[in-house]
């Protein structure tokens, strides 16, 4: 594939997954206007974001899966429908229950649009030129959330229903670009599909979303206890156990566990969860901000935009520098921006100079973890029949970790008696848990070992029986 063309379908995945990032962030001026349209209290009207984020989490591994197995062009255009189908329901839904079946099934193709893509570049892409084209999909994130705000209020003028049909002229675009560019490479076998494993993750990832999602951190330890939470934590454990059992059975298991054997992938599974953890407890920023200066909440989400610039800039420059100095490097760096970012935070005493410091110290920590360094590590370790699913599975354990960082983050800051105090140890605490990364990362491949096992997996006879379709 020449660079011409490589640049036409770096566009079609770029706006493919800018149209699912601006869902999650334009969704935010329309609550209120949901709320009051169907008449729903403060805590159902959550289910709008817990909703999408549930069947999104169940969606990833198994359209990961299917692009493995099926082609990526086929469940590239499948996940785009699947989303805009979604899409229409929500902005034409006639009650709130009908607009929660849109949202899940939004986030259902959403779940696959960002895992596919990337195996899509490492498909295409040489292994020089990788590591740039993930980073420019992933600034696509922070460019989502410094123009989601806004244009959501834009089409807030002609009601919420615009937020939702505006997906849909993009999504044709995006399915009639997809059917042109992108390649349709399979296996040349088809080996059943593992729906049992699948049904188990299903069930697992269903059950600790739930679960997590019912904690009050104001009472952490009895909220763990109650029958909303404990139930929900114990069914997850055992499907766990019965998805492994599930997978060692398989022909052709949803997830691949041989691939944790590695040492490599084993680490960038480890580095996502902390990353997710480390994004997820930016939400709790806006409250330490109102507490610690008084501000309003509309002031604190705008002292917010040095983290979000800090990771739309920090993106593309992270996936060039993949390309000449390898993950290792990057991530080290990135980590190491992270901790420090955060112990300021916990030690910033009201410093204005320290927070925005601060801010931007993570925003470009985080722009080293969330978007290109970790999906390069497993493109670079995988082979082209398990790319979808081991994308879909940094994905996982990224969601993984924003679950868990709300349960982290209100736990600790409720401990240590809420307010200023609570919310500088909660984010002390998340300075802990990015040192453990900074020892992670120190475990990586270093440049040279990186491209040794690239050229291995290049001549491995899996990657050769593959056949494409143009």
């Amino acid at each position: 594939m020449d660079k011409k063309t490589r640049n036409k379908l770096l566009l079609v995945l770029f706006i493919g997954v800018l149209m699912g990032a601006l869902d999650i962030a334009i969704v935010g001026p329309a609550l209120p206007s949901i709320q009051a349209g169907f008449g729903v209290d403060d805590r159902t009207i959550t289910w709008v974001f817990s909703g999408y984020v549930l069947f999104n989490l169940i969606g990833t591994p198994l359209m990961a899966k299917l692009s493995d197995t099926f082609g990526r062009r086929s469940i590239y255009i499948l996940d785009v429908l699947i989303f805009a189908i979604g899409s229409l329901v929500v902005a034409l839904s006639p009650n709130f229950s009908i607009l929660l079946v849109g949202r899940a099934v939004q986030g259902f193709g959403a779940g696959g649009i960002f895992p596919v893509a990337s195996a899509v570049i490492g498909d295409t892409f040489p292994p020089e030129k990788r590591g740039s084209a993930l980073g420019l999909i992933g600034a696509v994130f922070g460019i989502a959330f410094l123009i989601g705000p806004i244009l959501g209020g834009i089409l807030l003028m002609w009601g919420w229903n615009w937020l939702f049909l505006v997906n849909l002229p993009i999504a044709l675009l995006v399915i009639v670009m997809s059917w042109q560019l992108l390649p349709n490479t399979h296996p040349d076998r088809r080996p059943a599909f593992d729906w049992e494993g699948m049904a188990m993750l299903a069930i697992l990832l269903a059950s600790l979303a739930y679960g997590l999602n019912q904690i009050d951190t104001a009472h952490f330890i009895s909220s763990i206890l109650s029958m909303s939470v404990s139930p929900f934590l114990l069914i997850a454990v055992a499907a766990l156990f019965a998805f492994i059992w599930a997978e060692q059975r398989a022909e052709d298991p949803v997830l691949h566990l041989d691939i944790f054997r590695k040492r490599q992938v084993l680490l960038a599974a480890g580095l996502a969860g902390g990353a997710g953890l480390g994004e997820s407890a930016m939400i709790f920023l806006p409250a330490l901000l109102v507490a610690t200066f008084d501000v309003t909440t509309s002031q604190a989400s705008f002292m917010l935009l040095p983290i979000v610039l800090a990771m739309a800039v920090g993106s593309p420059l992270v996936g060039r520098m993949l390309d000449k100095k390898g993950s290792k490097v990057v991530i080290l760096m990135g980590t190491s921006l992270l901790t420090v970012g955060m112990a300021l935070l916990s030690f910033f005493s009201g410093s204005l100079v320290l927070f925005y410091t601060a801010a931007v110290l993570i925003g470009v920590g985080l722009s080293a973890l969330l978007g290109a360094p970790l999906r390069y590590i497993v493109l670079n370790e995988t082979t082209e029949t398990q790319r979808g699913i081991a994308q879909g599975a940094i994905s996982l354990f990224t969601k993984v970790g924003q679950l868990t960082s709300a349960a982290l983050v209100g736990a600790v800051a409720a401990s240590a008696g809420g307010g200023i105090e609570g919310y500088e140890s909660a984010f002390f605490a998340v300075a802990v848990v990015s040192l453990v990364l900074i020892i992670f990362a120190t475990a990586l491949k270093n440049r040279t070992a990186e491209l040794a096992t690239v050229q291995q997996l290049t001549k491995s006879p899996v990657t050769a029986s593959a056949s494409t379709e143009e």
